[in-house]
């Protein structure tokens, strides 16, 4: 029992204990020697000796990460031409940092560094000979829309705020790293407008970011699932965009951006239900018919969760609500089926989903071919071997349908899958079961928030204000305030009206 103690003491004491600092040795062999250690003699560390006056060096670097151009131009030839003068005068002529500790040495490295010992020289000489390899700007395939801005973000952070600062020529506009996951150590950003974001919500995603203890953070699912209020739900809390211009518009309405190094999709929070059904295509079209098309997204939510059950509902338990003249022709089309609704229903769910998984994952043109023989040849046919019902291939095309029209692919996976309970509660109760279900999805939606904002918002808490941007959308010229639900600092916009409405004296 007392050597166990003394272990975890051991242990404890261990993980308290301050990170030994290593000073780096004036032999030039022995920083070399401790260097490969320190990679465990990886392949792609090379090295080049290098002379300097009377200083002889040696580089080091990471070929998979470091640009071999660069280290030429800048420094190799830079330091070779540079025949005479000391040491502190070839570091002041040329952008280096100085090292006095190896394991922050290594760390460079493995950040796409080069590092230059001298023989006698306590100090490593730290250059920034980054390779870049990044793939071009182009349009996010998942987000594209008819008018508007065709670009999108890449895989490269520093493009990515490159793409946000052009849209955003503001000095309000705050950019702050993090460093998250302590082996991969992935490089984050978070954005928001000094003069409109809430303090409190920066602070608090601050803290959120800085509590993220794991070793791998590869990509924003990982932040997300860390950060957001409710993991368990499945509304997602936090809206993933590929476009700058999304990110901008949500920016300027006080709420916060994520951005990592090394995907191209954006955190936006916090944020509502409706933002995500809202597409910027919405502002690139007249209010009217901007307002029309948004409509038709939150219907198509309701179809998407609701077409299955209330059709089991209906041919289950109350199939009196069918017209005459429906009932004989929905009657004749399932007595032909051996299988109750409910069968079908899954049936006809899951095997949709199969295939809209291995269209994903094929190759587009295999994919392609995929979705017609699933859609066609096996639809038709489970219907003339009497599998399926006329009817329930009917009603699941359309709810496939519907749940596509959503323009985040979060939301639409989630409409998906609650169409599953909502179908067996079908099943069960009828109507009376469907009923109770969105009464329990509604009471959810109502008591989860995101960030300290109400997620159903401006329903519920109910603001009419911000009705002029959520189930329709208003004229631009008519949008004179900011939404309430990220509590901006500045809630009403500057004077936002269409100046051939007034005079000269700015009476009308």
């Amino acid at each position: 029992m007392k050597n166990l103690l003394r272990k975890l003491i051991s242990k404890d004491s261990e993980k308290k204990r301050p990170f030994m600092e290593t000073k780096v040795f004036p032999s030039l062999q022995k920083n070399m020697d401790y260097i490969q250690n320190q990679l465990f003699h990886s392949s792609d560390l090379k090295w080049r000796s290098i002379r300097f006056n009377q200083l002889e060096g040696h580089m080091i670097f990471l070929e998979s990460l470091s640009d071999p151009q660069r280290i030429q131009k800048e420094i190799i030839e830079y330091i070779e031409a540079k025949k005479e003068g000391t040491l502190d005068e070839l570091i002041a002529s040329i952008d280096i940092t100085k090292k006095t500790d190896l394991n922050e040495v290594s760390q460079a490295l493995v950040q796409g560094n080069c590092v230059l010992f001298f023989e006698g020289v306590v100090e490593a000489l730290i250059f920034d000979v980054t390779a870049v390899n990044k793939r071009s700007i182009s349009e996010p395939v998942n987000e594209g829309v008819v008018r508007g801005a065709h670009d999108g973000f890449i895989e490269n952070l520093i493009t990515n705020l490159y793409l946000v600062r052009k849209r955003v020529e503001n000095t309000n506009l705050v950019v702050r790293y993090y460093k998250v996951g302590k082996a991969t150590k992935t490089k984050l950003a978070l954005l928001y407008m000094q003069d409109l974001a809430n303090q409190d919500l920066v602070q608090e995603v601050d803290h959120r970011l800085g509590s993220i203890e794991m070793d791998t953070v590869i990509a924003p699912g990982f932040i997300a699932e860390w950060i957001e209020d409710n993991s368990f739900s499945l509304f997602p809390q936090i809206l993933f965009t590929e476009r700058p211009d999304r990110a901008v518009a949500h920016l300027m309405e006080g709420r916060v951006v994520i951005l990592s190094d090394g995907d191209p999709s954006a955190l936006i929070l916090p944020v509502t239900f409706f933002a995500f059904y809202q597409s910027p295509d919405d502002y690139h079209n007249r209010w009217i018919v901007g307002s029309f098309i948004r409509l038709i997204r939150l219907v198509s939510f309701i179809v998407a969760s609701l077409g299955p059950a209330l059709y089991i509902a209906i041919i289950g338990f109350h199939p009196e609500i069918l017209p005459s003249n429906m009932i004989y022709t929905v009657k004749s089309s399932i007595d032909r089926v051996p299988f109750p609704p409910i069968v079908e229903a899954l049936f006809m769910q899951i095997a949709l989903e199969v295939l809209r998984e291995a269209a994903i994952r094929l190759p587009s043109r295999v994919g392609q071919t995929v979705s017609i023989v699933g859609g066609l040849v096996i639809g038709d046919s489970v219907v003339r071997a009497g599998l399926v019902s006329y009817p329930m291939v009917i009603v699941v095309a359309l709810t496939a349908i519907a749940s596509f029209v959503a323009p985040s692919s979060e939301i639409s996976t989630a409409t998906r899958i609650l169409g599953f309970p909502l179908m067996i509660l079908a099943a069960m109760f009828g109507l009376i079961g469907i009923t109770f279900g969105l009464l329990f999805i509604l009471i959810h939606l109502c008591k989860l928030e995101s960030f300290g904002t109400a997620y159903f918002a401006p329903v519920m808490p109910f603001r009419i204000k911000d009705m002029k941007d959520a189930l329709t959308r208003f004229p631009i010229w008519n949008l004179n305030q900011r939404p309430h639900d990220p509590h901006p600092k500045k809630l009403n916009q500057e004077k936002n009206v269409r100046g051939w409405d007034y005079d000269d004296s700015g009476k009308e």
